[in-house]
């Protein structure tokens, strides 16, 4: 007979390094001419999803104004290329935080967990010690600032105090940051957590260019850092051996016409960016222990007998074993 013990470790993943995998994605912007960032950040959830992260596990905030746009020629959906080989506004989309919920407190107060009571599930950041987390923001920026809608500034400083108040929480394992905006060296520099590598599409000065219009949409659809990060994660599978090196390595100068940003590697105190797969952040994957010998089947009358007479009525289902939460 199996101990129960050894089903547990059947389900429970081998790296030690962490055994939950969570995202957050920002569109700062809004309006029609921003339709870019909306399909940046929109190619991140596309991308994230495809590898295995469910929706429980991603907050996506998103000024939700393109799909349903009047302007827009192709109702419900939105398109990060031209040849609209890939619809990034699926059915199933769940935007947890859309039009002025998007605002710097909330980003803040979802990044610490310092939301009012009674908020659900679905707009918390649930993650813990053991959780690598995504964060990936886009939109228009400056020195030191990134705009929310055109209305309000987050400040790179309190930026970096919101990710040393997560580390003070113990809310991640490791932390991969990114973000897309003009001068975005300025929000990743100042950054002193450790195990947090942060990587900006552009140098304190630069600007961060559009990579494509389509003449029909009548605006960019994407940016040229977030598209080579999509063409990168579109040869990726969940089983892929990919590493963070593997995909800085495609940040060309020449190729995103701006000079990428990272923060200071040392903060990262665990591993090295060549030993951080890919699937550490932008997956989920459930891997599973093979034993040579054979496994005795689970006896229903065994299990039943040890019930306590409140549970003895209960239709046991135990023909499979239930997968552990993430």
């Amino acid at each position: 007979m199996l101990p129960a013990i050894c089903l547990l470790l059947l389900f429970c993943p081998l790296s030690a390094v962490h055994t939950n995998n969570w995202v957050v994605i920002a569109d700062a912007s809004r309006y029609w001419f921003n339709y870019r960032h909306a399909a940046n950040a929109l190619s991140i959830y596309y991308s994230v999803k495809r590898l295995g992260i469910p929706d429980s596990h991603i907050i996506l905030m998103l000024s939700d104004d393109m799909a349903c746009n009047p302007r827009n020629p192709t109702s419900a959906q939105v398109f990060n290329n031209r040849d609209r080989h890939v619809q990034i506004y699926p059915d199933d989309v769940e935007v947890d935080y859309r039009d002025s919920e998007v605002t710097v407190e909330n980003f803040f107060r979802v990044l610490t967990d310092r939301l009012p009571e009674g908020t659900p599930s679905s707009k918390r950041l649930m993650s813990d010690e053991n959780s690598n987390i995504l964060v990936y923001l886009t939109g228009h920026g400056g020195d030191g600032f990134l705009k929310f809608q055109d209305t309000e500034e987050m400040n790179a400083l309190e930026l970096s105090d919101v990710f040393q108040q997560m580390h003070e929480k113990k809310r991640y394992n490791e932390l991969f940051f990114m973000i897309d905006t003009c001068q975005a060296g300025s929000m990743v520099l100042p950054i002193k957590s450790p195990n947090i590598i942060g990587v900006g599409s552009s140098t304190v000065g630069q600007d961060s260019l559009s990579h494509h219009g389509d003449h029909e949409i009548g605006v960019y659809v994407i940016d040229r850092f977030t598209y080579f990060t999509l063409d990168f994660l579109e040869k990726v599978q969940p089983n892929s051996r990919a590493t963070l090196n593997d995909l800085f390595r495609v940040y060309s100068t020449a190729e995103i016409r701006s000079t990428p940003q990272y923060s200071n590697f040392n903060l990262f105190k665990t591993r090295r960016p060549g030993d951080v797969l890919i699937t550490d952040f932008f997956g989920s994957v459930r891997q599973t222990v093979l034993f040579d010998e054979q496994i005795a089947p689970l006896n229903r009358t065994v299990l039943a007998n040890n019930l306590n007479p409140n549970e003895q009525n209960l239709d046991l289902q135990l023909d499979s074993v239930p997968q552990l939460p993430f």
